[in-house]
């Protein structure tokens, strides 16, 4: 570099020209971006495998969650069945848990058809908006 340096100088001998300054400048910054970039991607990726550990472990205590559910499913039947028949606790606790997924459903149902469409309804009114407001600003301009 210190080659190039001392061949492209101005005309005064002692400083690079202008040319060579904006060549250096484009040069540093596109290794700048690419440096920049190359850090961002080994961030992401560092992130990434933290989040795909995280998932699974989470996914693993939903399981070990659905297990013990199962199993106090087993313990309320066979309490029950302490007091009543076995296969009358059994059903009891069948309706019980079918009506609760059924509510769950309903109420799950409502929640999708409050986002139906998924479009940002007032994020497009505030766009539209600025549009018009843009359009006839330029209409007036060309007007005036």
């Amino acid at each position: 570099m210190a080659d190039v340096a001392s061949r492209s100088t101005s005309r005064t001998g002692n400083e690079p020209s202008t040319a060579e300054l904006v060549q250096r400048a484009t040069e540093q910054v596109s290794r700048l971006v690419r440096d920049e970039l190359a850090l961002a991607r080994a961030e992401l990726t560092r992130k990434g495998k933290h989040a795909g550990i995280g998932i699974g472990l989470f996914g693993g205590g939903g399981v070990m969650a659905l297990f013990g559910a199962g199993a106090m499913v087993a313990t309320v039947i066979l309490a029950l069945a302490l007091v009543l028949p076995a296969w009358a606790a059994a059903l009891i606790v069948s309706v019980a848990l079918f009506l609760l997924a059924g509510i769950f459903a309903l109420v799950g149902k409502q929640q999708v058809s409050r986002a139906v469409p998924p479009v940002p309804e007032a994020t497009v009114r505030s766009v539209r908006a600025d549009v018009d407001t843009v359009t006839a600003a330029v209409r007036d301009g060309r007007r005036g």
